[in-house]
């Protein structure tokens, strides 16, 4: 038997005519950015604010078929386009296994996800309703945290393409410890994660690659390196005195 290669091994840029003042082409990581090899396992990618991480993550998600404000590709509604034209430009190098299950979670607009849910379970249907696939509990009855891990524990089955755009947005830190073996999990049924985080304990997973954007570049960088580790460890191991520096 084949060993599990993923299901994206390799996203292509195709910038060569695009209008560079305009966003998200005016992006200084898209400035040199030709191809982004994947890991089959866990692909991250990290940077500060604005630097165009989640931009990459949605032109990935699009370009694949998912839904831009998040979902499985059967979800089509659209509550507002603020998508970026930047999957556009995007090509996927697939694998010939496809994923059984798939999901983009998009932490900003997951509410909405939850919304859509109710409204096609509104609808009379003979199939078992989707929010049982969620666990059968409203996710607007939970809160922002619950429903995170409703989400990973029951509706993400294996053998998926998981693309999570700062998915420890409504996470604590015991479960973003919990995220971690679930994650494991999946993965030993032949998954395949693309996430974009800001926490430390998310990029944590050992069997990854990590891209970081940083001086305008995108660059892969070793888990101690990043910037999210670094500060982190600092503040942890000298808080005391940074906070009396940030306070006085």
């Amino acid at each position: 038997m084949l060993s599990f290669k993923g299901y994206i091994s390799e996203v292509i840029f195709n910038l060569r005519h695009a209008d560079t003042d305009i966003y998200p082409y005016n992006l200084p990581v898209l400035r040199n950015l030709d191809r982004l090899p994947l890991c089959e396992k866990v692909t991250y990618i990290v940077g500060e604010n604005g630097s165009g991480k989640s931009t990459l993550i949605e032109a990935i998600a699009l370009a694949y078929g998912f839904n831009a404000e998040g979902g499985s590709v059967n979800f089509s509604f659209s509550t507002r386009n603020s998508s970026s034209a930047l999957y556009k430009s995007v090509k996927l190098q697939k694998a010939l296994n496809r994923p059984k299950d798939g999901f983009f979670l998009r932490a900003e607009s997951f509410y909405n996800v939850a919304t859509n849910i109710e409204e096609m379970d509104a609808i009379p249907a003979a199939s078992k309703k989707i929010i049982d696939s969620y666990g059968g509990k409203s996710l607007h009855d939970q809160s922002h945290g619950e429903a995170f891990l409703s989400l990973f524990l029951n509706r993400f089955k294996g053998g998926g393409l998981y693309i999570l755009d700062e998915p420890e947005s409504a996470l604590s830190v015991d479960r973003q410890l919990t995220f971690l073996p679930r994650m494991h999990d999946l993965l030993k049924s032949g998954s395949q994660f693309i996430i974009s985080t800001h926490s430390p304990v998310i990029l944590s997973y050992p069997h990854s690659i990590i891209y970081q954007i940083s001086g305008g570049g995108l660059k892969r960088v070793k888990y101690e390196e990043t910037e999210q580790y670094k500060s982190m460890k600092l503040f942890i191991n000298n808080y005391s005195r940074i906070l009396k520096e940030l306070l006085e």
